[in-house]
């Protein structure tokens, strides 16, 4: 079908009710032939305004390990688990809130149809519920973080944390787990490297 016309598709979907709240539908970004897709959880406020995935405050922080681990954000389809923002009013500002099972599982024929599309030889899964869009809602990140899992999806899966999260830590812990997000990506960077593109 082509990424275009998924992407057209997708603009207009109503499979939950996340779009009435949404400004708009955030579909994935990159080249079609990526070996290396990245799957976050859900677009954010930036990402919703702009209509492009990390491209908000969770996302420099991305570029940043991408860059020290070598790749090339250039070279990486992004996209998220869920392509709708959902969010609880705070003052003016809107809060982040988790999108539900329901919610997840309505947007994964879109993340299906991505990775046929790419065909990616490795996907990274940034943070839990990307993981268990991918792996199954038994996969735990805290135990697995960083391992590599056949997927019936076609590419191996690896998860490790969500930018957001390190945005979130303590000062004193911010460093140390964003030095280890940084060998997660390090490590999936080494085989696509190494391994000759097809």
């Amino acid at each position: 079908m082509g990424l275009q016309q998924l992407r057209e598709q997708a603009a207009g979907c109503r499979n939950c009710d996340l779009w009435k709240c949404g400004t708009q539908t955030v579909f994935g970004e990159g080249p079609a032939d990526a070996r290396l897709m990245l799957v976050g959880e859900q677009p954010g406020d930036r990402e919703d305004v702009e209509g492009h995935p990390f491209v908000g405050p969770a996302g420099k922080l991305l570029d940043r390990a991408l860059e020290q681990a070598g790749i090339g954000r250039a070279d990486v389809y992004l996209t998220n688990a869920v392509k709708h923002f959902k969010w609880r009013p705070r003052g003016k500002r809107r809060i982040h809130q988790k999108p539900n099972a329901a919610e997840v599982r309505a947007c994964h024929p879109w993340v299906e149809a991505e990775i046929a599309e790419v065909q990616p030889e490795i996907i990274v899964a940034l943070g839990a519920t990307a993981a268990q869009s991918l792996l199954g809602s038994k996969f735990r990140l805290t135990q697995h973080r960083g391992e590599l899992f056949d997927s019936p999806l076609g590419p191996l899966i690896t998860a490790t944390v969500h930018p957001s999260a390190i945005l979130r830590a303590d000062d004193k812990d911010r460093a140390q787990q964003f030095d280890a997000l940084v060998d997660d990506l390090s490590r999936v960077a080494r085989p696509l490297r190494t391994s000759p593109a097809p």
